[in-house]
Order: C-alpha cells, then structure tokens, then sequence
C-alpha cells in the first residue's frame, strides 16, 4: 500500500481489528521509508451485482448511492458515520443473502425500508416519500397511520411513550450497536 506522506509503496501492518460486526477491518500501518502512521479500513464489497432500474436499465450496485439515500433520510437525525456505516453493511448483507447477480431495484428498495423502519422511524417516512413516490398528502398520511398502531394508546395522546422510552415521532432514539447512554450522577 502507498505511503500518503511520501508516496513510497512499502508499509506495513502494525495491527489489524476485526469491528464488532465482522465485515470490516481496521488496520494501522507504517511507511518503511518515512515511518509515517495512518489507517486503512477494508469492508466487503459486492462484486458484479447489476441493479435492474424501473426504465429496465441495467446499472452495477453502488455503494456510494445507497450511502447518499440512508444520509438524506437520516438528515438531523442523532446518528454517527459509524451508526450510518452499520446499517449499511445491514442492508448490503441482506442484498448478498438473496444470491442474484442481478437485482430490480425495487427489491434494494425493499430491504432499505424494512431495516429503516426497525432503524428510525422518521427516516424510514422521509426514505419512503421518495421512494413511494407519494403524489399526495393523503398517502403520506396512510403510511404515516400504518406506523401509529405500534404505539400504545398512552402514548398516543401525549402520555409517555411506549416501549422503554421511545415512541415512533418523538421520545429518545433507539440505543444504536448496543451502546449503553451515559447517566451522570447528580
């Protein structure tokens, strides 16, 4: 790998972390020139999946695509890069589970939202007003009710949300990759 300090190509691997997901590495290196330091991260990548558009076009899978549609549903939601990067190695893993080597893209369209509902509910609406093409309120406010139903009728009429503190519009957002919050002692 290329040194980005002098461009020399000789480094080497100082340590290697598997994330706690398993589908990427993290590795330090050092330039055997200049010594010096920097990270590389090596993810799985789906290889000759062509993605079969609505027109019929046939177009390969871009990551980069789908990153850009989960970052404009998520936009002002309380998420990191790390929470946003999970969710995608979620969504590509259930894409490599259907063993296609090519894919509408209706059914990519599919898995997003069937993990951005269980991910945040206000994404998963923004994501599937695009994706949808709702032509008008009205529609918008049906998949809007379909969601309403899991919250308790407590909640619903401004009591406290249900399930252990967050409701679908409102409330705390769900504890992302089993991080614990932080309470302070008063």
């Amino acid at each position: 790998m290329q040194c980005p300090g002098c461009h020399h190509q000789e480094t080497r691997v100082l340590d290697s972390r598997v994330s706690s997901d398993g589908l990427t590495v993290r590795r330090r290196r050092e330039c055997t020139k200049c010594a010096f330091r920097f990270s590389t991260v090596e993810e799985i990548e789906i290889l000759g999946l062509a993605v079969i558009k609505r027109d019929g076009r046939r177009e390969p899978y871009s990551r980069d695509k789908l990153q850009a549609g989960l970052k404009r549903a998520l936009y002002k939601r309380p998420y990191t890069q790390e929470d946003i990067s999970a969710l995608v190695h979620t969504i590509e893993r259930d894409i490599q589970l259907k063993r296609q080597q090519e894919l509408p893209s209706d059914a990519i369209g599919d898995i997003v939202m069937r993990q951005l509902k269980k991910f945040d509910k206000v994404a998963y609406i923004r994501f599937a007003s695009v994706y949808r093409q709702f032509s008008d309120v009205e529609t918008f406010k049906e998949e809007v009710d379909a969601l309403m139903p899991r919250m308790t009728k407590n909640s619903a009429k401004g009591g406290p949300p249900a399930r252990g503190g967050h409701s679908a519009f409102g409330g705390n957002p769900p504890i992302v990759n089993n991080r614990k919050p932080i309470i302070k002692n008063q």
